[in-house]
């Protein structure tokens, strides 16, 4: 467990934020800082054909200790931190023996991570937490997933009677701006298949995702002196105002869940003259998913034809699929993790993810590729938190999915 615990520190006390506005590949420069470190730690500990490229994806090898054939595995995880909250100067803190109540994470700003917020923190009484100090990200999103694949790796070659296939790994950067998957070479992986380890709850198990869009909304207006705007002025912002209201009002994030999707406003700049509007749109059903994409072309329809001009113009680009089309001709591969957490007695949670991941683009690539869970919470701001049990127990999901496709191919 220390063990664990000492090299997940290790990895989110380097900053490797990424950049949604740098089209540079990876999009900041920080986060070939861990890869030199994963780098020179894969080699270390034993594992081979250790490569990184000029996009700072890294791969390594663990051979197979068998004589007979087993499909080769992989398993994913990405360096990057999110953009939306700072990942600079990550200063853990440490609560053993988890006893159910508040935690103050910053006395001076009154930083307080509650049950009575957050009741996921509940399911982890007993256990030792690690936390932000409430003022940046904590990073176990991924770097958890990073630090189980190590340790799985090392568990592996430490323990030679465990017998396994050949297993590839590969660390990405650039997830969190949804293009970790983009310079993936799926050729050079030479995997059947693969796992990323990118969850979050313990026992999460996923193979459906989102179907997802970007839109963006310009809502073109003119602008004269206010005094003498009368049959003049157009003002932009709102007419934007009116696009919004048009859209349905309870089909948004805070008002959806489980398979429901929504439209989201995650972004807004406007004056009299010109305003725009960032949007995700997101739905499971490709179906529903389409039919969004052109009610948020009807809307903009529906506002130039009663302002008699053409002035709300709409952009909508779509990012990644839904996975499931991709996963349910190889359901053996979710098969295999769902028994490997069974053996360790970690109930199994099968949902779709309400998001994205890697593995779709990379499922659509041509390797199939689930998402188990990594252990944080909270990810993406000041209230993330990890179990270390949680670190400790998808590491040994690892080693299992690993032993169970060799007996299965036995």
């Amino acid at each position: 467990m220390q063990k664990i615990i000492d090299r997940f520190v290790k990895y989110i006390t380097v900053d490797t934020q990424s950049d949604p506005d740098n089209p540079a590949f990876p999009s900041t420069e920080k986060q070939w800082d861990l890869a030199h470190i994963l780098v020179g730690e894969l080699k270390e500990i034993g594992m081979q054909d250790v490569t990184i490229d000029d996009n700072c994806y890294i791969m390594a090898t663990l051979p197979s200790n068998v004589d007979f054939k087993v499909p080769t595995i992989g398993f994913i995880a990405h360096i990057d931190t999110s953009p939306d909250y700072t990942g600079t100067n990550v200063k853990p803190q440490f609560h053993p023996n988890y006893d159910g109540k508040d935690i103050v994470l910053n006395k001076e700003e009154n930083i307080v991570l509650s049950p009575s917020y957050f009741d996921d923190l509940l399911l982890y009484k007993g256990q030792t937490l690690i936390t932000t100090d409430g003022t940046t990200l904590l990073g176990a999103d991924d770097k958890a997933g990073i630090t189980e694949i190590v340790s799985a790796m090392e568990y592996l070659i430490n323990h030679p009677e465990i017998k396994h296939g050949k297993i590839r790994i590969c660390f990405t950067p650039d997830e969190e701006v949804g293009k970790g998957a983009h310079m993936f070479d799926v050729e050079k992986f030479g995997a059947e298949w693969a796992y990323t380890m990118d969850g979050s709850q313990v026992g999460e198990l996923e193979y459906e995702n989102f179907n997802a869009a970007g839109a963006k909304v310009t809502v073109n207006g003119k602008i004269v002196h206010p005094g003498y705007a009368k049959g003049k002025m157009i003002n932009s912002m709102l007419i934007a105002n009116e696009f919004i209201a048009a859209l349905p009002k309870n089909e948004i994030p805070q008002e959806t869940e489980g398979y429901e999707g929504f439209f989201h406003l995650h972004g807004m700049e406007g004056e009299v003259e010109k305003t725009t509007l960032e949007y995700i749109i997101r739905d499971h059903d490709m179906e529903l998913f389409e039919g969004r994409k052109a009610l948020f072309q009807k809307v903009a329809d529906d506002l130039n034809e009663k302002l008699g001009s053409k002035l709300v113009e709409v952009e909508v680009k779509d990012q990644y699929f839904n996975m499931r089309k991709q996963i349910e001709p190889v359901m053996h591969i979710v098969d295999i993790a769902e028994e490997a957490m069974k053996q360790l007695n970690i109930k199994p949670i099968i949902k779709a993810i309400r998001g994205g991941t890697d593995g779709s683009q990379l499922s659509y690539k041509g390797l199939p590729c689930p998402n188990i869970f990594a252990g944080g919470h909270n990810f993406h701001g000041r209230y993330e938190y990890v179990p270390a049990e949680s670190i400790q127990l998808a590491t040994e999901v690892i080693v299992k999915i690993a032993k169970i496709t060799a007996e299965r191919a036995q």
